[in-house]
């Protein structure tokens, strides 16, 4: 069964740019304030790195800093956020060649463990930010795709040097990321039949719509009339969903057209776990 978003194939090409990416970075390039306000270039690089050490623990069912009792999604972040600064703040002690090594050291078995996976089967974390309790192995994937591709995109932004905004790359991210789109909108009043559509221009982009059903918002292929258009860039839904983005600076490089309230969700969506 072909599974909804295929990103297992890009793994491997997206981890070469990266590697190829870091290669070539000066010594300035490497101290660049990224998009994430608390990390520079290196610090990212660090944060990849620990995504593929957490995945080879994964491997040996080793849970290396167990959390104290979480209660709420907040106390789950928070207990992440713990981690990604702990690690961060240990890495500045390993420099930019050693820390390039450690990634291609930790590259090949790490994809493997990807492909090891049945895509069909229930996922040792769910992907809390689409409002999911229990997840399947194949959004699992996507959303560690999300990851790498975003944090990847945040080192090119930082020292302007492009090269996974083509649709290869960027369509299944962005495809992953609107799956938070009717969780995003489970409190928003609308009349029965409702439909919002978010564009992403250009060709790396597309359309998605969601309804109202039921009292639920669901996705759909409607033809039917559009009660809200929100139409953004790439570079601007990326940085959106991630949280690089304020709301007030969201709602300057976001059209809007129909409805504004219904579109207020959208400036806010998280596809990240914060």
């Amino acid at each position: 069964m072909e599974v909804p978003i295929q990103t297992l194939h890009l793994f491997l090409p997206l981890d070469q740019k990266l590697i190829e990416l870091l290669k070539s970075l000066s010594q300035d390039e490497w101290n660049k304030q990224t998009v994430a306000t608390q990390w520079k270039v290196k610090d990212v690089a660090a944060h990849l790195l620990d995504g593929n050490i957490r995945n080879l623990a994964a491997i040996e069912n080793h849970i290396g800093d167990p959390p104290d009792a979480i209660h709420s999604y907040k106390d789950l972040v928070d207990y992440l956020n713990r981690l990604n600064a702990d690690w961060v703040k240990a890495m500045k002690r390993v420099g930019p060649k050693t820390l390039i090594e450690l990634l291609e050291i930790t590259q090949k078995p790490t994809i493997e463990y990807y492909y090891s996976l049945d895509l069909w089967a229930k996922a040792r974390f769910a992907v809390s930010w689409a409002g999911e309790e229990e997840s399947k192995n194949w959004f699992h994937v996507a959303r560690e795709y999300t990851e790498r591709w975003h944090h990847q995109q945040q080192i090119r932004d930082a020292v302007n040097k492009q090269g996974i905004m083509e649709r290869k790359f960027f369509f299944p991210l962005i495809q992953t990321f609107m799956m938070a789109l009717p969780h995003t909108y489970r409190n928003t009043l609308a009349p029965e039949g409702t439909i919002i559509s978010i564009n992403v221009t250009g060709e790396a982009g597309g359309e998605w719509k969601i309804k109202t059903e039921a009292g639920h918002w669901q996705f759909t292929d409607d033809p039917g009339e559009i009660a809200t258009n929100i139409e953004m860039d790439p570079d601007t839904s990326w940085k959106l969903f991630t949280k690089a983005l304020r709301k007030e600076e969201a709602e300057t490089r976001v059209k809007i057209s129909g409805d504004e309230k219904l579109a207020e969700p959208v400036l806010r969506m998280v596809a990240v776990m914060a």
